[in-house]
């Protein structure tokens, strides 16, 4: 390919990643797989790698992250960045109608524009000859924070505009006069995280017992203002724009992709051709940007009415928002009115019932979850929150209560959203009389009584009895799953069967299950019984490997598992080692190895082990697993499998690469020798393209083991 061919081609490529961008960040539309739209960015990184000096601000191979910032540099605004006044009840709305008509009496003739209010952080967006150039935090309105490199991350916020082909730009009523984003255009929008992000999030920071985060609006604000980027990237974090902040044609056009300094000098307009809300809304949407559902009405009773819908849809949104903005469609009308204060008469924020309340903390009592992990809650004084009586509260987890210093017998801020279980916020320290304490995490499991463990470096404390009664039906999912000892046809609701009739007290229990005892469950004849007999026998013969997996020990995935079982052979072995000697294996560190000697120094753990060597479940990993061939070009090398494969599972080629000396592991990093990708690759093709990992597919990791 000539050099010509080849910029033309990383041009198309930039072109087609921001069109796809587009489609699933802005417009939840996609139009190609995940494998079709990995393989357009990996074929622009090599293209980059190749000819580092054609990368530009605006690729979207910059979204990844900057060096860490020393501190934020100020930015002064090109106008002001406006707050909004409050309304909170019907009446404060038409109070607000009749002030600034006072004012300018056309507002009584008004129509106006409604918009949902996001409970985000306000971020403000430069764009020079369309492309994204500085981004800054709202501040105190007039100066705020440098936070370009954090926001260049989010997916949804375009790096060059327009981010379509077409560019005969309409406001949605009329063709727009402007057919191209104007030579400097800065914009305002909410950056915030989606509710199912922030859960999603949140669950797998807890699965590998790393801190949780209170709620989205924080977390998202902390995001943007880390001075390490490549942090903000981790979070999934979106925006929405809804306000044109200045226009300028005149400003000049040299270093176009060059990111200003931050004394350069904003435009000094705000003066463009749009002349409603409804029409810069369309326009912006036009131009690529996310933009907020907006309703137009021609009265005060027609925007109530609205108001009033969003309010009963409100708990089902996947975005938090505490009230709707209402807002003069005319802006020149609204530019008149003028402001109060830092608040513009022609915009007001009609809030929402408050969902925040106060009550006394009576008690801290604590669940356990179904993977062993403690979880406080708050029992409390009884109240009313957004129409319902609250008696229990979340308290995140034993470091959140430390922290915000929460003692029993405090008062309390509460807060509920929607179906979300309450959580507490904080005490009212100021109310304190003398007669609150505070609280110690207990010492032993509330369910079986047995000693709780706190893995140094982690914020879960955890019951670690695999005859745990309130961990029974998950235990018992786990070891039977696939990656496990994957016994078929036993589901979730059979093992909610055998758990309620007393049937299984632990894993082991699974091995001395007989005929009759199924019979008597209901859904059970004589073919069903005797089908999942026969995979539970089946059972008996896989792995030492397959066993340690499904035992549950903390830390202890299929990758690691399958490492214990070729250092140690037999369970014998293993019950038998030190913190020291497990730790001289690769992948092994303090915190898993002191999981895993815990795990066998509990009494319980030993009688299932008793039971399950008694029943005949007792694997020894043979010499030929062990011992690998030194001159196989797979021995030495890790690999992570990812995707979907057509000739094998997950799971199968793990084995395969196993077999042949190589070692499967789960995450990619740094010491990854090959990624082997299927389609739906997803996150992890990214991280090993970031680092460099060689990606292979599943032919080419057949074609390495055949050279052995």
């Amino acid at each position: 390919m000539s050099e010509i061919e080849l910029r033309q081609r990383l041009e198309e490529l930039r072109r087609q990643i921001a069109y796809h961008n587009y489609r699933y960040h802005v417009l939840d539309q996609p139009v190609v797989s995940d494998y079709e739209y990995d393989q357009l960015f990996l074929e622009l990184r090599q293209i980059e790698a190749q000819r580092p000096e054609w990368i530009t601000t605006d690729s979207p191979t910059q979204r990844t992250g900057a060096p860490p910032a020393e501190k934020f540099e100020k930015v002064r605004h090109p106008a002001p960045i406006l707050s909004l006044g409050n309304a909170f009840t019907v009446e404060d709305v038409y109070a607000w109608l009749e002030r600034i008509a006072k004012v300018d009496e056309r507002a009584l003739e008004a129509d106006f524009v409604v918009e949902p209010k996001l409970d985000g952080l306000s971020v403000v967006l430069h764009y020079r000859q369309g492309v994204f150039v500085q981004g800054a935090t709202r501040g105190d309105g007039d100066v705020g924070e440098d936070i370009t490199d954090n926001l260049r991350t989010i997916k949804a916020l375009p790096l060059r505009i327009p981010v379509t082909d077409d560019r005969r730009l309409t406001t949605g009523r009329a063709p727009s006069p402007v057919r191209y984003p104007p030579s400097y255009l800065v914009v305002r929008g909410e950056a915030f995280m989606r509710l199912s992000d922030f859960t999603e999030l949140n669950r797998r920071l807890e699965a590998s017992g790393e801190k949780t985060y209170v709620n989205p609006r924080n977390t998202a604000a902390g995001a943007l203002r880390q001075l390490d980027s490549s942090l903000t990237a981790q979070r999934p974090l979106t925006l929405l724009v809804y306000q044109i902040v200045s226009w300028d044609d005149s400003f000049p056009t040299t270093s176009t992709l060059q990111r200003p300094l931050s004394n350069l000098q904003p435009p000094t307009s705000n003066l463009h051709p749009l002349t409603s809300q409804s029409e810069t809304i369309a326009y912006l949407r036009a131009l690529g940007f996310p933009t907020p559902e907006s309703t137009c009405c021609a009265n005060l009773d027609e925007v109530i009415a609205v108001y009033r819908a969003w309010a009963e849809k409100r708990d089902d949104l996947d975005y938090e928002i505490d009230g709707m903005v209402i807002k003069i469609n005319d802006l020149q009308l609204a530019s008149n009115l003028g402001v109060v204060g830092k608040d513009p008469r022609g915009t007001i924020a009609f809030k929402f019932p408050a969902r925040e309340v106060i009550t006394r903390l009576l008690d801290i009592g604590v669940n356990v979850g179904r993977t062993g992990v403690l979880t406080p809650y708050a029992i409390l004084d009884p109240v009313e929150v957004g129409g319902v009586v609250v008696r229990q509260a979340t308290l995140h987890n034993f470091d959140y209560i430390f922290e915000k210093d929460i003692r029993i017998r405090d008062c309390v801020r509460i807060k509920r959203a929607g179906d979300v279980i309450p959580y507490v916020i904080g005490p009212l320290e100021a109310a304190r009389t003398g007669d609150q304490w505070p609280y110690s995490p207990p010492e032993t499991c509330p369910a079986c009584d047995q000693p709780v463990e706190r893995i140094q470096g982690e914020v879960a404390w955890y019951c670690v009895n695999a005859a745990c009664p309130a961990q029974l039906v998950r235990n018992i999912e786990h070891f039977v799953s696939r990656g496990a000892m994957d016994i078929v046809g036993l589901g979730i609701r059979i093992v909610e069967q055998l758990a309620e009739e007393g049937l299984v007290g632990d894993v082991a229990d699974l091995y001395t299950l007989e005929r009759s005892d199924l019979l008597g469950l209901e859904g059970f004849a004589e073919k069903k019984a005797d089908n999942l007999l026969e995979a539970i026998a089946a059972s008996r013969g896989q792995p030492l490997s397959r066993l340690l997996a499904a035992l549950g020990i903390h830390g202890v995935g299929e990758v690691v598992a399958a490492d214990l079982a070729r250092h140690y052979r037999s369970l014998d072995t293993l019950a038998q080692t030190t913190l020291e000697e497990l730790q001289t294996i690769e992948g092994i560190g303090p915190n898993i190895a002191r999981a895993i000697v815990d795990w066998f120094e509990q009494p319980a753990n030993q009688r299932v082990l008793d039971k399950l060597c008694a029943a005949g479940i007792w694997p020894r990993e043979q010499a030929s697993v062990v011992g690998r061939p030194s001159s196989s070009p797979l021995a030495g090398l890790t690999f992570v499998v990812t995707g979907v494969l057509s000739g094998f599972t997950r799971q199968e080629a793990e084995e395969f690469i196993r077999s042949h000396g190589g070692k499967a592991a789960g995450s990619v990093s740094k010491n990854t020798d090959y990624l082997v990708a299927g389609e739906k690759a997803g996150s992890k093709l990214g991280k090993a393209q970031q680092l460099g990992v060689t990606v292979i597919g599943e032919a080419e990791l057949r074609e390495l083991a055949r050279s052995s």
